[in-house]
């Protein structure tokens, strides 16, 4: 997904042009059933991972910086990334037109499912990974572990857009704001 790139059509809707295709060579081919295969969960996954990076990395740099221990510092990272994550939508959708209300449904109708199921896997796997926890930002371990979890969090993750778009919920919503393909 490209935040910067924005869906504006003519057509209130992609069903007002399924019957023509005259004229419009391939601009309108990606809206089919292949829209809804595992690039577009895979773009999608990699949209909410971006933001919920973003947020997770801030919350275990200031938890651990600060000294906290493993549950306000995680808890502070996830709430950081819900906020990351939420605001990459809100950013593209606002920026499409929408009002900040009908946004804020739209983020989370979006995002909710994905990013919760990013953030239960990407801290679980922090948790299992022996000392990740009490690593320092200077340590190879905090990092590793902490892009392990990224990692594993976007291959689980993926399936899960992959049916959220395939039943026209999760960041399906989005498509027609800011252009997730």
């Amino acid at each position: 997904m490209t935040l910067g790139h924005s869906m504006r059509h003519d057509h209130a809707d992609h069903a007002d042009h399924a019957d023509h295709s005259h004229g419009h060579g391939d601009h309108h081919a990606d809206h089919g059933p292949a829209a809804t295969g595992w690039g577009m969960a895979a773009r999608a996954t990699l949209h909410c991972l971006t933001g919920c990076a973003i947020g997770e990395v801030l919350g275990m740099v200031i938890g651990t910086s600060l000294g906290w221990g493993t549950a306000p510092t995680m808890a502070l990272a996830i709430v950081l990334a819900f906020i990351f994550g939420y605001s990459f939508t809100l950013y593209a959708v606002t920026r499409a037109g929408v009002a900040l209300g009908a946004a804020i449904g739209v983020a989370l109708a979006a995002d909710t499912l994905s990013i919760t199921v990013m953030e239960i896997v990407d801290n679980a796997t922090i948790l299992i990974v022996p000392g990740a926890m009490d690593a320092h930002l200077s340590d190879a371990l905090f990092w590793g572990a902490l892009a392990l979890a990224f990692a594993v969090a976007f291959v689980v993750t993926t399936p899960v857009n992959k049916w959220l778009i395939g039943r026209g919920k999760g960041h399906a919503v989005t498509h027609r704001y800011h252009g997730i393909r």
